[in-house]
């Protein structure tokens, strides 16, 4: 490992971090349950903001398409942001970030609460965006201050949350949306946070540990630069065009920048990261199948609750067939009022002029003369999916079994990484990511069967939360904890956002089209927007199953993870 890096002192011994080895459990307990709970504001929002989004919206009309960046924007800022946050808590104390994160995402809740503005507005949702450093925070937090025999537990419940997020964000988020004002979502998050900064005051202490260095602000600035306009390009690719110029200079600049930051780093005094250890086997690995393994978790997330949410392929028929009759009738009795008119002004003494509204053609007349099912609507292709699910429904009757099943894995995940280390679960679950994504091709896609896969998925989502940051804590010295854990984080975005993209080309290329055929006149093919076959959700899974493969992979033969887990003793 690179010596450029100044350690404050060794790693390992109690009196040099604060940890609680001498505490009660009530007490340890106590202080992860509020480490936890102050990290799920981040997913709790996510829900909430979603759900709240179609009534949003009209507060700012003239954003059409991009309201859409209330939701990029949270995620982009957040993932370009949390390796500096992280840098910074391992510098001036992790508990004072931690804080310093509540803070600015309460200001954020204030100001998207009362403006009307959409630039403030976004500013508002950029200054949310930091607690998702919270998470990255926490684990240097757990690592720093749980007895060693915990960590791998503790960090194991820190991935994946004590159900506040589960349970709150889709119920309360659901209903707030159906009953308040969009504004009442933020003023929610707001007094959350204001309980949770005097719980994480009073409860948690500070780690002693500090690294004593300066922040390298060029390499701040690099990296955050060069991940904010390469995830911009992922998260606005499809909208924009892959391939158009404007496009492309988001992705061109972003990996100038990020092809820039490790050769800076490898020549400043005190980098943001040490690049040695970067690329060390034991974290470049784990990053590598982070990325790869963050394709399955941002598309299922998306395309399980899209295809849920979708009205069913009959009442589609039902509605082109309805707008067409529609068109049809006022057709027909445009024709017949324009040919009634035109009789009676042949029958009028020459010089005189029709009054306007002299005439007046009876539709029910007119209707009752078309001859009966004269419209036919075939979708080509259909689809099988589509149970017309609100968010509520959706998250009542599909996510919350996942998210718990999830929340229970992340603690059985911890304890399984205690006694054998985080490869195996990380194996474990990554198999379960490659089966899901082919259980999801192959079999029926009614609610039913996407709920019972989904269930088998919030095994495997625990697991892999669980597994991750085990593997980076264990890898990395104390010192590098929070930029390592925030590096991992980027990755996980970034994969994300990458499957993502790469998945909804492949829903693109399949959309769902009406062949419309009026009595009598050709067929007129119609597509349907936002809605796609059932070969372009399947073709996405394989790809998801397929880079899931992969990660599997590289988790089978990494040689780091095959020992019981130390808590972070070993570098």
């Amino acid at each position: 490992m690179s010596t450029s890096v100044d350690t404050a002192v060794p790693p390992g011994t109690a009196d040099e971090t604060g940890r609680l080895d001498g505490a009660s459990k009530f007490r340890i307990f106590s202080i992860l349950a509020v480490i936890v709970l102050f990290t799920e504001v981040a997913p709790m929002q996510y829900v909430m903001v979603s759900a709240a989004l179609r009534q949003i919206a009209p507060t700012f009309p003239s954003q059409g398409a991009n309201i859409n960046w209330a939701i990029i924007i949270f995620g982009v800022v957040g993932a370009a942001t949390s390796p500096v946050i992280g840098k910074l808590s391992d510098i001036v104390g992790k508990k004072r970030m931690f804080l310093i994160c509540g803070v600015l995402f309460m200001i954020g809740c204030a100001i998207c609460a009362v403006t009307s503005n959409w630039m403030l507005f976004l500013v508002g949702r950029g200054l949310q965006a930091t607690a998702i450093a919270t998470a990255v925070i926490s684990y240097g937090l757990i690592r720093d201050l749980m007895p060693r025999k915990l960590v791998p537990v503790g960090l194991g419940i820190a991935s994946t949350g004590l159900g506040v997020s589960a349970l709150a964000g889709p119920l309360i988020g659901g209903w707030i949306v159906e009953h308040y004002s969009w504004r009442a979502i933020f003023w929610f998050l707001f007094a959350f946070t204001v309980v949770m900064i005097p719980l994480v005051i009073a409860i948690v202490p500070e780690s002693k540990l500090r690294t004593p260095q300066k922040l390298d602000l060029v390499g701040a600035v690099l990296l955050g630069t060069g991940l904010v306009l390469t995830l911009i390009y992922l998260d606005n690719g499809q909208a924009w065009g892959w391939t158009a110029p404007g496009s492309l200079a988001y992705l061109i600049g972003g990996l100038i920048f990020l092809a820039l930051f490790p050769i800076v780093e490898t020549r400043v005094k005190q980098p943001i990261m040490d690049m040695k250890l970067l690329f060390t086997p034991r974290v470049s690995v784990v990053l590598f199948i982070a990325l790869l393994a963050s394709f399955m978790i941002g598309y299922q997330s998306y395309a399980v609750g899209y295809m849920t949410q979708s009205p069913p392929a009959a009442e589609v028929v039902e509605q082109v067939k309805t707008a067409t009759w529609d068109q049809v009738k006022a057709g027909a009795l445009q024709q017949a009022q324009a040919q009634a008119e035109a009789q009676a002004k042949a029958a009028l003494p020459p010089g005189v002029e029709l009054p306007p509204g002299a005439v007046v053609v009876p539709p029910e007349a007119v209707y009752s003369q078309l001859p009966p099912n004269m419209v036919d609507v075939q979708l080509d292709p259909g689809y099988s999916y589509g149970d017309g699910f609100t968010l509520l429904k959706f998250a009542t009757h599909v996510t919350l079994v996942q998210s718990l099943i999830a929340m229970l894995f992340g603690f059985v995940g911890g304890l399984w990484i205690r006694r054998s280390g985080g490869r195996a679960p990380l194996v474990f679950a990554l198999v379960i990511f490659v089966g899901a994504a082919i259980a999801y091709a192959l079999t029926s896609h009614g609610w039913g069967m996407l709920t019972a896969i989904s269930a088998v998925f919030g095994i495997a989502f625990g697991l892999y939360y669980a597994a991750t940051p085990n593997l980076i804590v264990e890898a990395v010295p104390a010192e590098q904890q929070g930029i390592s854990a925030g590096m991992l984080g980027v990755m996980q975005a970034m994969g994300a956002g990458i499957g993502l993209a790469v998945a909804t080309a492949f829903l693109n290329a399949n959309p769902v089209r009406a062949d419309v055929t009026v009595l009598g006149q050709p067929t007129v093919t119609k597509e349907i927007p936002m809605l796609f076959a059932d070969k372009g959700y399947e073709v996405s899974f394989y790809f998801i199953a397929g880079a899931a493969l992969i990660a599997l992979v590289g988790a089978v033969i990494m040689k780091a993870g095959r020992t019981p887990a130390t808590g972070g003793t070993a570098y």
